[in-house]
């Protein structure tokens, strides 16, 4: 399967995480971002992850943040 993933700061340890685990199970991950905890907004990183589906280059896309709140949307 092919997983998209991406987030914003307070969201990028767990992303980490479960990118080497999907790896580790074989799935082909692309990820989207960002690349650190250094301060960022998340909307650029989950519209890429959105897009990835939608255009078929991703089967399933996961977005991490902070609060969980505004990377549902």
């Amino acid at each position: 399967m092919r997983i998209a993933l991406g987030g914003d700061h307070a969201g990028y340890r767990l992303k980490v995480a479960v990118s080497k685990h999907l790896a580790g199970l074989g799935h082909e991950v692309d990820d989207f971002g960002t690349d650190s905890e250094e301060p960022v907004d998340y909307p650029g990183f989950c519209a890429s992850v959105g897009r990835a589906v939608v255009t078929g280059r991703a089967d399933l896309g996961i977005v991490f943040g902070g609060s969980g709140q505004g990377e549902q949307v």
